[in-house]
């Protein structure tokens, strides 16, 4: 059953309700299509086996990152061939096939963009919206993304609105408690501002912060020409 959070247009400024669509089933992320939804989040955990494959990879690869072009039914194939550090990750390339063939089955995509990267801290540690028409994340190791409901956000506060104060005090929320975080192993697929009818509504999020010592594994899948 989905767990909708819904917004009333009388607090939001910019006149578009938008809200986040919960389950723990994928089939919540048809929601994406719907015109109120700006994220939607298909909650989960992580198998032994990908979770024991991920802890192995982390320990012999601290510095990792891999921007590829990837079909759903040769993904698995070419992560495994072509990428040497995961060799003998099968585990783990077998979730991140069936990420992309969900991903492309769902927008209708022949192929996808593929990033798969670790991380020691905070990629883009300001509050921001993505231009891009949707894309979908997934953290499987450490902590993962932080994101603010549509109805909470001050979008004047956003890039240099922000007058050069941090997120906590520029006014672009209230509290820290507006604040939400996908946990690992979640896939959320995030609305854009370049997705038609969306502009001034893509969800507002951020990368956590590392902590010292830690290592963050981060895949992110996005929309690329034909």
């Amino acid at each position: 059953m989905s767990i909708v959070a819904d917004i009333s247009t009388d607090t939001q400024k910019y006149f578009k309700s938008r809200k986040a669509a919960v389950c723990n089933h994928p089939s919540i992320f048809t929601d994406i299509f719907e015109d109120d939804t700006n994220i939607t989040i298909w909650q989960r955990n992580l198998s032994a086996d990908v979770e024991n494959c991920v802890e192995e990879f982390l320990e012999s690869h601290s510095n990792y990152h891999s921007s590829l072009i990837v079909k759903p039914d040769t993904v698995f194939k070419k992560l495994i061939e072509t990428e040497s550090e995961l060799v003998n990750r099968q585990a783990l390339c077998e979730d991140i096939a069936e990420l992309v063939g969900m991903f492309c089955l769902l927008f209708d995509l022949e192929q996808a963009g593929l990033r798969l990267t670790v991380l020691d801290h905070a990629m883009c540690p300001r509050f921001h919206v993505d231009r891009v028409p949707c894309r979908l994340i997934c953290t499987y190791h450490d902590t993962s993304t932080e994101w603010l409901p549509h109805h909470l956000v001050d979008r004047s506060k956003l890039g240099t609105g922000n007058k050069g104060l941090a997120d906590e005090e520029s006014g672009l929320f209230q509290s820290s408690k507006d604040i939400n975080q996908l946990k690992v192993g979640d896939v959320a697929i995030l609305k854009g501002e370049l997705w038609e009818g969306n502009a001034g509504a893509g969800l507002v999020h951020r990368s956590p912060q590392v902590p010292i010592g830690d290592k963050r594994l981060l895949l992110t899948l996005d929309f690329v020409s034909q």
